[in-house]
C-alpha cells in the first residue's frame, strides 16, 4: 500500500514538472516570434530618386552596389533636371530629390522643409564640337558666345562655322549652375534646348559648330572641352577653385530621413563610393575639396 501511494506521489510529481518545462518552452517559442515579428531589416524598402541628370550617373553606380548588398531595397534613379527632384520631393511624390543647386535657389520649393545630404562635386564646362578648330576662350568670349554677340567661330580664330548654341531647360540646375558661374549671370540667347546630359553630348558631336555645357561626367572624346583663360576643366582646378563653374551633388530629402533612406545617404559617403565611382565617373569627392561655397557664392578655405 505505501509504494502504490508512494509511486503515485513521484508519478504527480513527475507530470507536475514536465507540465512546468512545457509551459516553460511554450512562453520562450511566443517570445522569440514577438522578437521576429519587430525585425524590420529585411523588410521590403523602396527609394525613388528624381532630378539632377548629372548626379544621375553616380546614385545610378552607387545603387546598384547598395542593391547588391541589401536585397531588400529597390532603389529607382530618374532624371528630369534639379527643378523636378526639387519640386517632387517638397510635394513628397518622391523620396529624394537630386539636384545641382541649393534648394534656396529654386523659387516655389520651401527650402526650409527640406535637408539637404552633400555628396559629391561636379565641375561644368563648355563643350564644342571637334571641328570649331577652338581650344581655349575668354570668359567674356564665352558670354558673349552665349548671348548671342559673337556668332562665328572665326571671329575666335576657329574654323567659318556659324555657331550653334545648345542650352538646357530653364529648370536644369547644370544650366543654372553654368549661367552663374560661367556666364556670370547673363541669360543664354533662344535655342535649341535639350534636357538629357547624354542627348546634349550626342547632339555636340554630331553637329557642325555646335557648342553647350555638361558636368565633366559626361564629358569624353567626342566633344571637345574648352578651357577658359587658359584654365583646364580638370578635377584639381575645381579643387580649389581656379575653375569655378562647379557645384555640390545635393540629394534632398522632405525632412530627415527615415532609417532605411539614411541607410542608402550614408552609404553615398562611405569611402568605398567617394574613393569608388565618385572618383571612376568623374565627380569629384567632397574630402577632396580644398574650398567651401556656400548658397551666395561665398567662398571659404577648408
Amino acid at each position: 500500500m505505501k509504494k502504490r501511494l508512494l509511486s503515485a506521489i513521484v508519478l504527480s510529481v513527475g507530470l507536475l514538472i514536465a507540465g512546468c518545462g512545457n509551459q516553460g518552452a511554450a512562453t520562450g517559442d511566443s517570445s522569440n516570434k514577438s522578437n521576429d515579428s519587430g525585425s524590420t531589416s529585411n523588410q521590403p524598402v523602396k527609394i525613388v530618386a528624381v532630378g539632377s541628370t548629372a548626379l544621375q550617373p553616380l546614385v545610378d553606380a552607387a545603387k546598384d552596389q547598395f542593391v547588391s548588398e541589401h536585397a531588400n531595397y529597390t532603389i529607382s534613379v530618374q532624371g528630369g533636371g534639379s527643378g523636378t527632384g526639387l519640386s517632387q520631393v517638397a510635394d513628397g511624390a518622391v523620396t529624394i530629390g537630386n539636384s545641382d543647386v541649393f534648394a534656396e535657389e529654386k523659387s516655389g520649393v520651401d527650402a526650409s522643409k527640406l535637408v539637404d545630404h552633400r555628396v559629391a562635386v561636379v565641375g561644368m564646362g563648355p563643350v564644342v564640337n571637334k571641328e570649331v578648330g577652338v581650344k581655349n576662350i575668354s570668359k567674356q568670349e564665352l558670354i558673349d558666345i552665349f548671348s548671342g554677340k559673337i556668332k562665328n567661330w572665326k571671329d575666335l580664330g576657329g574654323k567659318d562655322q556659324e555657331i550653334a548654341v545648345i542650352n538646357r531647360p530653364s529648370g536644369s540646375g547644370t544650366r543654372a549652375t553654368f549661367e552663374k558661374w560661367g556666364l556670370d549671370g547673363a541669360k543664354a540667347v533662344q535655342s535649341q534646348e535639350q534636357d538629357s546630359s547624354g542627348t546634349v553630348r550626342q547632339i555636340v558631336s554630331q553637329t557642325p559648330g555646335a557648342i553647350s555645357y555638361l558636368a565633366f561626367s559626361y564629358m569624353d572624346e567626342s566633344t571637345d572641352a574648352l578651357s577658359i583663360d587658359d584654365v583646364k576643366p580638370t578635377e584639381e582646378n575645381v579643387a580649389d577653385n581656379s575653375w569655378k563653374i562647379w557645384s555640390y551633388e545635393h540629394m534632398y530629402t522632405k525632412g530627415q530621413p527615415d532609417d532605411d533612406v539614411k541607410a542608402f545617404l550614408d552609404f553615398m559617403l562611405t569611402d568605398d563610393v567617394q574613393d569608388g565611382v565618385v572618383k571612376e565617373l568623374g565627380y569629384l569627392p567632397i574630402t577632396a575639396m580644398k574650398v567651401e561655397r556656400d548658397v551666395t557664392g561665398t567662398i571659404t578655405k577648408k
